[in-house]
């Protein structure tokens, strides 16, 4: 069996949470509140991660077909184990629709949309193919320059004079509850709950004795990074504007100018936001095609094709990238819940409860004495 290193796996963790997440103008319900949004967000992501762990913990060297069944039984877990795979092969899907947009877009405007979702595919399962290593080697490699650039393009804007403080204030101006409603579920399901995805990769990791501490706090450093670009757009654009921009970050990136030099960076931007995307569409495309592998005993490179097959052809199905986001921002985000809280929450009881069952409390336990008069 292929090993995944500790930081090969924070690498993993870092980029698939990036992925498109800056792209989107997510939590812009809550106005200039929408970074609060975020850090509420983020924080019961966290709690979630650490209920996923848990469950990992119960079989280090086991995925979450094997977790799923144990939870629910053979029958009752295959079937459910089914549904994780059809909404891991969904949210690829997702991915490989947002890269064909992008690029018609920002790019290569002549090129048909089929041709480069269609190339991003062959590649995505030509990595998976190669193996998981391959894999994990592909994002050590991307981390530095991402890291990088993102770093630089923050200079820039700062540079820039774009910042406006008073577009943050007044903070919580309506209270509490829009920046709730704005956290749940959307901004909880987009990015922070679909971590769910490594009970699929975690029990590859070659030391599982630090999987906990390397996923927490791996998590945490992508959430504060993932809070501070969503503070970024709204002090560069304003809350209105962010509201009505499809791609708020890439408008922000199109305003840098420092010194008649550095102007026009949208294209750079458009190439990070591609790595960010490819990363994450292989990650769901592998655990997709992975876990049909465990669950119906094919071949790899078999389960590799069919997934990959169902994923770009169900990418037509929308028909238009107005549609497209709709259904992602505002339907898909509340289905998602089911398969990153509900599920893994009856897993979590399932396992307490089997545990309660197995150490029952002790009947020779004296009983507390009542005290004196």
């Amino acid at each position: 069996m292929e090993r995944i290193s500790n930081y090969q796996i924070a690498v993993m963790i870092i980029l698939f949470q990036i992925g498109s997440t800056p792209l989107f103008a997510i939590g812009s319900k809550a106005k200039q509140d929408s970074w609060v949004a975020m850090i509420v967000a983020a924080i019961i992501g966290l709690i979630l991660l650490r209920m996923f762990l848990y469950i990992q913990s119960i079989a280090p060297d086991q995925s979450l077909i094997f977790l799923m069944r144990m939870c629910f039984g053979k029958i009752a877990g295959g079937m459910l184990s089914s549904c994780f795979l059809i909404y891991f092969a969904y949210e690829s899907m997702r991915n490989v629709r947002d890269f064909g947009e992008i690029t018609s877009v920002t790019l290569l405007t002549r090129t048909p949309k089929f041709v480069v979702m269609l190339l991003v595919i062959l590649l995505a399962a030509y990595t998976i193919i190669m193996g998981i290593e391959t894999f994990c080697r592909v994002a050590e490699s991307l981390i530095l320059p991402i890291v990088f650039s993102y770093s630089i393009l923050c200079l820039l804007i700062f540079g820039s004079k774009l910042v406006k403080l008073e577009r943050i204030q007044p903070i919580m101006e309506k209270g509490f509850k829009p920046i709730l409603t704005a956290a749940f579920p959307d901004l909880v399901s987009f990015p922070f709950g679909q971590m769910v995805v490594f009970l699929m990769f975690w029990h590859l990791m070659a030391d599982s004795n630090k999987v906990k501490r390397i996923s927490i706090f791996t998590y945490l450093g992508v959430a504060v990074f993932l809070v501070g670009m969503n503070m970024i757009n709204v002090l560069v654009l304003g809350p209105s504007l962010i509201g009505n921009s499809t791609l708020p970050f890439l408008q922000t990136v199109q305003l840098i100018q420092v010194g008649d030099i550095f102007e026009r960076l949208d294209v750079f931007v458009t190439l990070l936001l591609f790595l960010g995307l490819f990363v994450k569409l292989t990650a769901f495309f592998w655990a997709a095609s992975y876990g049909v592998s465990q669950l119906t005993g094919c071949r790899a490179k078999v389960s590799i094709c069919i997934v990959g097959s169902v994923i770009f052809a169900s990418s037509f199905l929308e028909p238009n990238y107005t549609y497209h986001i709709w259904l992602g921002l505002a339907v898909s985000v509340k289905l998602f819940p089911i398969f990153q809280i509900l599920l893994p929450l009856a897993m979590f009881i399932a396992i307490l409860f089997r545990k309660l069952k197995k150490n029952p409390p002790s009947e020779d336990t004296p009983a507390p004495r009542e005290n004196a008069c």
